[in-house]
């Protein structure tokens, strides 16, 4: 950061081209901000959609509540899944956070203690 500072009080200072090297350093900064926070994030988003109009009936599910289920109905906007006792529940498409395999059951996944 400091280092930074100091770039641009030596390019503000150098005369005609200290006002090029502000640009340039701009220009860099922008570009830095657009491929490490902005691009990245937008991608993520396109996934996230992809994902959640890819849902289909069967699909084991996590809510961003943190409810796990099973897809036992799909419309356009809503997904009903049932979750544990066989109760269902109705919940928005974009409250579906992730999905996971089968290989995740609760009965798998607890940890297990070693001696």
């Amino acid at each position: 950061m400091n280092n930074l500072l100091n770039v641009f009080l030596m390019a503000s200072s150098g005369g005609e081209d200290g006002g090029m090297m502000n640009i340039i350093m701009i220009v860099a900064i922008v570009e830095v901000f657009y491929f490490f926070m902005i691009r990245p994030q937008q991608k993520k988003q396109k996934n996230e959609k992809k994902f959640r109009e890819s849902l289909k009936k069967g699909d084991k599910v996590v809510t961003a509540g943190g409810i796990h289920g099973k897809i036992a109905e799909t419309k356009e906007t809503t997904v009903i899944i049932e979750v544990e006792g066989g109760m269902k529940m109705k919940i928005n498409r974009s409250s579906v956070s992730m999905s996971y395999s089968s290989g995740d059951s609760e009965g798998e996944s607890e940890i297990k203690e070693t001696k």
